[in-house]
């Protein structure tokens, strides 16, 4: 099979693309027949080798949709099974979806339902997935207002077309550091747009939602600009700081508010399948912004490390 792997850290030129012998099923793996996947910074941070359990050589990528061509779990995961599978350790401990095929284990291995087409489907994963599952804790369907703490980034982007596909009357705001992306935000589609000047809102009146994708960084100045029983969900780590010095729930989350999070790693099927639906029910746009054949990954790591127009990235093996 034809695959792409890095050998050593690097730019974009020590993605290879090479024959590599097709994978052997083993006991609880399945094969994967590749039809698209997304690009994840993440794995452009491995490429460059700061992800230091990773060791080289290796295939990379995270994610990706396809059928199966062999099975270990045939009453779950059949041959010709239409699947998403996603994390892991997928691209890092094991080879990933830089190829043709891949061998994963079958509990990152989801079945899934729908008629979306495969580019389409291979902008999903990881990214509407995680905004899916936290709009559904953040009860996105009973709040009137709703901020999204990084604004412009991929999930961000999911968020805000996720939101308006299930309460299509929400006011959704969108945030950045540069006051000049405020034109930006608004010709993504959000409602209106507020200034993050050095992890702090600026803004007069608070909202019922708040989908923070900055993380650590930023989460107790959101509880602060929620309004009574108004709800965050702090879900990114784009602030790079992972956790909260010396915090004290009591005297940090101001009363009548609540905190929740959303780990990515944990999968449900069925949201999963229900995510797909509404996608496809309210024609939801999820078309990638650029899409590149497996040659082309060096192309498509530099264009997404150069990305000026927000959107997904997607390659078609």
């Amino acid at each position: 099979m034809k695959a792409v792997v890095v050998s050593k850290a690097g730019g974009p030129e020590v993605l290879e693309y090479k024959e590599v012998p097709t994978p052997e099923v083993k006991t609880g793996w399945s094969l994967v027949k590749i039809k698209g996947f997304g690009i994840i910074h993440s794995e452009i941070f491995t490429r460059q080798g700061k992800s230091p359990s990773v060791k080289f050589p290796r295939i990379l990528g995270i994610e990706c949709v396809g059928v199966i061509e062999k099975t270990t779990d045939a009453k779950r995961l059949p041959v010709g099974q239409k699947i998403i599978a996603m994390n892991g350790e997928m691209g890092r401990d094991f080879d990933g979806s830089y190829a043709e095929y891949a061998l994963l284990p079958n509990e990152i291995i989801h079945p899934v339902t729908t008629d979306i087409p495969w580019e389409d489907l291979a902008a999903i994963p990881e990214t509407f997935h995680t905004a899916y599952r936290a709009l559904l804790q953040l009860q996105i369907d009973k709040a009137d207002s709703l901020l999204i703490r990084g604004g412009t980034s991929g999930v961000g982007i999911a968020g805000l077309k996720l939101a308006k596909a299930i309460n299509p009357n929400i006011k959704v705001l969108g945030t950045s550091r540069k006051a000049a992306a405020k034109e930006e935000i608004l010709q993504l589609g959000y409602d209106g747009f507020v200034l993050d000047d050095h992890q702090k809102l600026q803004m007069d009146q608070q909202v019922d939602r708040i989908f923070d994708l900055i993380g650590a960084a930023t989460a107790l100045d959101s509880m602060n600009n929620l309004k009574p029983f108004g709800i965050a969900s702090i879900t990114g780590d784009m602030g790079g700081v992972w956790d909260i010095d010396h915090f004290d729930p009591v005297t940090a989350i101001p009363n009548d508010r609540y905190m929740t999070s959303f780990a990515s790693y944990v999968i449900d099927e069925g949201q999963l399948n229900d995510l797909l639906k509404l996608i496809s029910d309210k024609d939801v746009d999820v078309h990638p912004v650029k899409v590149f054949s497996l040659k082309q990954l060096p192309e498509a790591h530099e264009f997404l490390e150069n990305q000026i127009k927000p959107g997904k990235v997607v390659v078609l093996p």
